[in-house]
């Protein structure tokens, strides 16, 4: 591995030596008395940002025709913050549980939702988090094929402890159409 290291002007010690492996960008630091390393520049920004997600929420789904079923999703740091899980937990058993994994691109920092549930299906979402709204876009076969595509859009209330959304599908040769409205909200002491 090659490695780009420069120290800044003016410092020294190991929180001030930075280097850069394919793009990635580093700083060195020291944690409890043992050397450390923390990514930094464009993806530890957009890691940053999934912050707003972690914690407990509850789910509401409503189909057309039917009526609204609650469930349980939680959000959380995997592999010391590299990545952020979501497990969720559906009571019907028509809806599946499901766990997604999302990750970040060394050099852009653009999200994917990798996603895995009990019917066995696998997934790919191109994910965006900017200005208060999420989305979720899969618009090409990945490990499962691609019948229709899908697109969630949700978004945060002021408070960060709602989003408002749903999903929309397209069939081949037509235009996006709604699906079914999920809403999420931080989950209370009162929900347990």
């Amino acid at each position: 591995m090659l490695l780009t290291m420069r120290r800044v002007p003016g410092k020294s010690g190991p929180g001030h030596l930075r280097f850069r492996d394919h793009g990635r960008q580093y700083r060195l630091y020291r944690s409890h008395g043992k050397a450390a390393v923390k990514v930094i520049g464009m993806r530890a920004e957009a890691l940053e940002r999934l912050e707003v997600f972690v914690g407990e929420w509850v789910l509401e789904a409503r189909f057309p025709g039917a009526e609204p079923v609650l469930a349980r999703t939680w959000f959380e740091w995997a592999l010391d913050r590299q990545f952020l899980v979501q497990r969720t937990e559906n009571p019907v058993a028509e809806a599946p549980d499901g766990l997604m994994i999302v990750s970040t691109d060394p050099q852009t920092g653009a999200y994917t939702q990798h996603y895995y549930d009990s019917r066995g299906v696998v997934r790919l979402y191109a994910m965006t988090l900017a200005a208060g709204t999420w989305t979720l876009t899969r618009e090409s076969a990945d490990f499962t094929p691609l019948d229709f595509g899908q697109r969630y859009t949700g978004t945060f209330s002021a408070d960060l402890n709602a989003i408002t959304g749903g999903w929309e599908m397209r069939l081949p040769d037509a235009d996006w159409a709604p699906d079914f409205v999920l809403n999420y909200r931080r989950a209370t002491s009162a929900d347990s």
